[in-house]
């Protein structure tokens, strides 16, 4: 009878670690996949390493597109600054942005930073319709208190730097 009982809890024992071994695996495969989002004023404030991948959002700042395309080579590389009102990163790409890429629209840009400070984007997805805007984009704009959306619409980038924040008390 003690024999049964024994075999019985290394029989649970056993299951038990290789559930917690599976748990663990399943975990650490998850958290290495994921991509996290950052604005500009988080990227400035975390500096995160040179090479770590995440989502970078925010708005393309007005005037800092350009375009260039590299002798010998076929795709072009667009450099621009992404903000959120109060801070902006430098973030070049290269290959050919969605048709809705343009200043003033929003945006989120993923790749990692660079040893120089600038985000080297692998993927750039721009705003797809007349309302929409991705949901890190509109956080990142409401905690910078560029925009409250009980006043309508975002502002235009292009009047961040002028426009004074609206209080919500009455």
């Amino acid at each position: 009878m003690q024999a049964r009982k024994k075999r019985r809890l290394y029989l649970v024992l056993t299951c038990g670690l290789c559930l917690c071994a599976a748990t663990g695996l399943m975990l650490a495969a998850f958290s290495s996949t994921l991509t996290y989002f950052l604005s500009p004023r988080q990227v400035l404030a975390k500096d995160p390493a040179p090479g770590v991948d995440f989502r970078l959002g925010g708005i393309v700042q007005v005037g800092t597109v350009n375009t260039k395309i590299a002798a010998g080579s076929d795709a072009p590389t667009t450099s621009f600054r992404v903000t959120d009102g109060q801070a902006s990163v430098p973030v070049t790409f290269t290959g050919v942005l969605p048709d809705l890429f343009r200043e003033g629209q929003g945006v989120v840009a993923i790749g990692a930073m660079t040893a120089n400070g600038t985000f080297a984007a692998s993927d750039v997805l721009a705003k797809h319709g007349s309302d929409y805007m991705p949901k890190d984009v509109e956080q990142a704009l409401k905690q910078a208190g560029k925009w409250n959306p009980i006043y309508g619409p975002p502002p235009a980038a292009s009047s961040w730097n002028t426009m004074q924040v609206k209080s919500t008390s009455s």
